[in-house]
């Protein structure tokens, strides 16, 4: 398989040009054509851009076939955890699509405040 012919077919298919992809994810037009001609391989964060950028599913870029997949759910050992189900995994899903978008730098903060807290609230 190769990435820039799957980018290029997923872009096509939603009658979207190089200037779209370039406005949506940052990333300069010709590093978008180096990626579609076999140039260059992209990182699995410029990917993710890529991804959103053609709101697909990350797979998707990597998927061959004609249908797409079965949804594969996450299994948990045990009932319950927290996150597994219902309101809490909603919450969850919406803190890891958030956190994917944060800066590296302001992920660091975040997670430097919540150790904080964490000891804070143990004391």
């Amino acid at each position: 398989m190769i990435i820039g012919d799957q980018l290029r077919a997923l872009r096509e298919q939603q009658k979207l040009s190089q200037g779209d992809i370039e406005k949506r994810t940052g990333l300069l037009r010709c590093y978008v054509s180096r990626v579609e001609n076999g140039h260059t391989v992209p990182s699995i964060g410029t990917l993710q851009k890529w991804a959103r950028a053609l709101n697909v599913p990350l797979y998707q870029i990597f998927y061959e076939g004609e249908d797409s997949p079965a949804p594969q759910t996450l299994k948990t050992e045990k009932s319950g955890l927290w996150g597994s189900e219902g309101k809490d995994a909603r919450y969850l899903y919406q803190l890891r699509r958030t956190l994917s978008r944060t800066r590296e730098r302001d992920r660091q903060l975040l997670l430097q405040m919540a150790r904080k807290l964490a000891r804070t609230r143990a004391a």
